[in-house]
């Protein structure tokens, strides 16, 4: 928590707070792993050094720690993180399965999506 504090100062956003307590309970490489991203981006952005895309992130984290939801138009109400992850996906077409035809539809068309540059 000292090392974000000291990075961020009085600028860090309460899920940056939350990630280092968490970080601190367990470990960095655990919370990295339930998010879905390796350990150096969340020592990065704890640091406030990390250089990509920091709302996924922060969705991923709020999905999985916080109980943070999205209300899809497509899948009703649904975690922060698996929002990311069909936006994600919806980068590129793939005919795998009609849910996924649906939802690059879908995700191409959201607001949360802001014209298909994923946000």
């Amino acid at each position: 928590m000292d090392i974000a504090r000291a990075a961020w100062g009085g600028e860090m956003p309460p899920w940056v707070a939350r990630l280092a307590e968490e970080c601190a309970k367990s470990s960095q490489n655990q919370v990295a792993k339930r998010i879905g991203r390796s350990a150096a981006v969340v020592s990065s952005v704890l640091r406030n050094k990390y250089a990509g895309d920091m709302a996924a992130v922060e969705d991923r984290f709020k999905g999985v720690f916080m109980a943070e939801t999205v209300a899809c138009p497509e899948l009703g109400v649904l975690p922060a993180n698996q929002c990311r992850d069909w936006r994600e996906k919806s980068r590129r077409f793939s005919n795998v399965n009609t849910l996924r035809i649906r939802m690059f539809r879908a995700c191409k068309r959201c607001p949360l999506n802001r014209g298909g540059a994923d946000g």
